[in-house]
């Protein structure tokens, strides 16, 4: 029994390590998962100062491993995968036959036993999706063919371990028997996954959007959080007390679910970021098993594991991007950036170790792999482009390399086909469609500039779909929304809403994303113009500052100021009123 001492204790402790530790492998230019890692050892028992309570620490990881499942099931899309499946099914298929080969030989040569094999070659045959999305947007590989490939291979990767992680209580669980028994096992539990898939689909499909809309209708981002997470929680656990599959498989199909639903990106942004703190929890229990000593004692056993990462694995990749007809370069740079494990590693492991297949010896080694290829994986990924310039040394070899291409080279852009094609000069991206917004998208049509609504009225977001507008269902405060609206293809992002909460962070985002955008900003007071204009906007609109001008212009007016003289004039007060409160002191807030 543990007291909530215990567990504040163990969640401050841990957190605060990985806060610490992840911070400094981001300076030095490594995955912070690195540092997580490491703030696992750090807590642990294997090193003085502060122990964390390993127990609590693995029930709290639980919720990380389902909140990441989730995750893993929103960003799921059956059309990704279609649309390198030529490649990457048979591609993630054979490199995952061949690593999970290489480790049950390793392992088994190290003298461990055919259960903790099978886990093993299981665990280092799958990729980290977080490493590998960062390699590839370091390297601005995302919408290029490497990146549809690589991350087509990796979705199937990631499905491929889910029915592992379905399949191993079946085999090895408390009522495993033999072959017969393991193979009606097998049979009974793919009946239930197959019904549980079934109910998901039929009744979430008609039940999760509907109780989303009436959540998001009351406009309350505290209780669309709660709905998000009680049904992550919810489908995984009833999945495993009612159909007793793994709770990582129902929080998979309950993202899934909410992915399909318009309500997808809202729930990547607003709540998740919950499951991005559970995780560290994860790593950090993870690291918490790091026992160097056994490392030291026993260094052969890291030492493989790291060969068939860095060496077997993308061989095999090479081999089967080649035997597939595709270009040299595309067989280097999936291989190295595959050449790593991650997540779903440590989950497979996790698994193994409650189901006592898995012993101490195999998790260091997975361990230490795994901060060794994540460390590693953007530096080897560096090396793409001077190895397919090594290999054009050799005639011989480059000709034997390009003997089975039948892909024509990639062109030079790195644009896909499927993305938009539109100069950032004809588009705009329009926070908020109250009275301005809608007047703002009206004029930009009117001169054909294409408007990009964003939106927290579902209401109003299907109807200007209807209409032919485009518009994205989120908040506009998360980088992931701006991305969605293709921040970093548009020439212009208008915040027709005043008071938006976190507006000068909405702005740096927008500067990152897009460093040579527009961005044209409403307030409501004059002293917001000096902050705003600060952390990057374009220009400033005040409704205190444009009432005055409006206001000094009638006047003008009525006293038969001439037209040029009202535009000089305009000109002039606009100055006036607006740089004055670049070097002005801020005012006092008043009921006015």
């Amino acid at each position: 029994m543990h007291n909530s001492l215990d567990l504040i204790s163990t969640l401050t402790g841990g957190l605060a390590a990985a806060l610490m530790m992840g911070y400094v492998t981001h300076r030095i230019g490594l995955s912070p998962i690195v540092g997580y890692l490491l703030a696992g050892f750090l807590v642990g028992p294997n090193t003085p100062g502060f122990v964390a309570n390993s127990e609590l620490a693995e029930q709290l990881a639980e919720i990380g491993v389902i909140l990441l499942m989730f995750g893993v099931g929103l960003h799921f899309h059956l059309s990704d995968l279609l649309a390198v499946r030529r490649i990457a099914i048979p591609g993630a298929i054979g490199q995952s036959i061949v690593a999970t080969l290489l480790g049950l030989l390793a392992s088994l040569w190290l003298g461990f036993s055919l259960g903790t094999g099978i886990v093993f070659g299981l665990a280092i045959s799958v990729a980290s999706t977080v490493v590998l999305m960062r390699v590839l947007a370091d390297n601005n590989e995302m919408h290029t063919r490497v990146g549809h490939i690589a991350v087509g291979w990796l979705i199937v990767e990631d499905l491929f371990t889910v029915v592992v992680l379905v399949m191993l209580p079946a085999i090895y669980g408390e009522n495993a028997g033999g072959t017969s028994a393991v193979l009606l096992g097998l049979l009974f539990a793919f009946i239930k996954i197959s019904v549980l898939i079934a109910m998901t689909f039929v009744i979430g499909d008609r039940l999760i959007p509907t109780i989303l809309g009436k959540i998001a209708a009351t406009r309350s981002r505290e209780l669309f959080t709660l709905s998000v997470l009680v049904m992550a929680l919810g489908i995984a656990v009833g999945s495993a007390r009612l159909f007793g599959v793994s709770m990582a498989l129902g929080a998979f199909l309950a993202g899934m679910i909410v992915g399909r639903s318009e309500f997808s990106l809202r729930a990547a942004t607003d709540a998740l970021p919950m499951r991005d703190a559970f995780a560290v929890l994860f790593f950090v229990s993870i690291g918490m098993l790091f026992d160097p000593a056994a490392i030291l004692a026993s260094p052969w056993i890291a030492l493989v594991t790291l060969a068939i990462v860095l060496v077997g694995k993308p061989l095999a990749a090479v081999g089967i991007v080649l035997f597939l007809g595709y270009p040299v370069r595309v067989a280097f740079a999936v291989a190295l950036a595959l050449a790593q494990i991650g997540e779903f590693s440590f989950i497979l492991a996790a698994v193994g170790m409650e189901l006592k297949i898995f012993n101490q010896q195999a998790m260091n080694a997975l361990v230490a792999t795994a901060i060794a290829t994540i460390s590693l994986n953007p530096l080897l990924y560096k090396f793409v482009g001077p190895l397919e310039a090594y290999a054009m040394r050799w005639p011989r070899l480059w000709r034997w390399l390009n003997s089975r291409v039948v892909v024509p080279p990639e062109s030079a852009s790195p644009i896909s086909p499927a993305e938009p094609t539109s100069t950032p000069r004809h588009r705009a991206i329009v926070a908020g469609y109250g009275p301005v917004g809608r007047t703002i998208c009206r004029l930009l049509r009117q001169f054909e500039i294409e408007p990009c609504v964003i939106e927290l009225n579902l209401e109003t977001v299907r109807l200007l779909r209807k209409e032919g507008i485009e518009a994205v269902y989120g908040d506009i405060i998360h980088s992931e929304t701006l991305q969605n609206a293709g921040v970093d293809r548009a020439g212009t992002l208008i915040l027709s809403t005043a008071g938006i909460a976190g507006t000068e962070e909405l702005i740096r985002n927008a500067r990152e994303l897009n460093p040579g955008i527009q961005i044209l900003v409403r307030s409501n007071y004059l002293r917001d113009v000096a902050p705003l204009l600060k952390a990057g906007a374009s220009r400033v609109f005040s409704g205190e500052g444009e009432v005055a001008l409006a206001m000094a212009l009638a006047m003008l007016r009525d006293l038969g100021a001439t037209p040029d003289q009202i535009d000089r004039e305009q000109d002039r007060v606009h100055a006036e009123i607006f740089n004055s409160v670049e070097t002005a002191k801020p005012l006092p807030a008043t009921n006015g």
